[in-house]
């Protein structure tokens, strides 16, 4: 927990149940898998706030809605949604969301990470440091950061 937090009493919301997807039709291994929203979501609901003990769901900094997919161009983008307007930790968020998805997604896909329109103040900033690529490598580059993203991807067993 950081001190000082930013948003020291943030609402929380309650974590959907998680729906099972039935298994792909084909056997071919070969084959392209197709992907879905909710499966992104899956992806990324549980990534934890680098402030505060909760998920990214129950922050309701991602939603099911915040993530825009098409399969055939292999694109995937997600627009996710500070607590607060000045939130320091959004770049770390952001930064958290592409990893988790550059490491969970086939290769194929280009991610996009976005803070939605009008909900940080240095949103146009945020953004292109989420989606440049020179940033995010840099940014991993550096061992604190790295540690502080590997904290928020960490599994949690509730």
């Amino acid at each position: 927990m950081a001190m000082g937090l930013i948003n020291a009493n943030p609402i929380i919301h309650e974590k959907k149940e998680r729906r099972i997807r039935p298994a792909p039709e084909t056997t071919d291994e070969n084959a392209a898998e197709p992907i879905d929203q909710l499966e992104i979501f899956d992806h990324i609901r549980d990534i934890k706030d680098p402030e505060h003990p909760y998920s990214l769901e129950q922050l309701n900094v991602v939603t099911e809605n915040s993530i825009e997919l098409n399969d055939e161009s292999n694109h995937v983008r997600v627009t996710f949604t500070p607590t607060v307007e000045h939130c320091s930790m959004a770049t770390i968020i952001g930064l958290c969301i592409r990893v988790k998805l550059v490491r969970s997604l086939p290769p194929r896909y280009k991610v996009d990470i976005r803070v939605a329109p009008g909900s940080h103040a240095t949103e146009a900033a945020v953004n292109k440091q989420l989606n440049d690529k020179e940033r995010v490598a840099a940014a991993l580059e550096n061992p604190n950061l790295l540690d502080m993203v590997e904290e928020c991807l960490s599994p949690t067993f509730d």
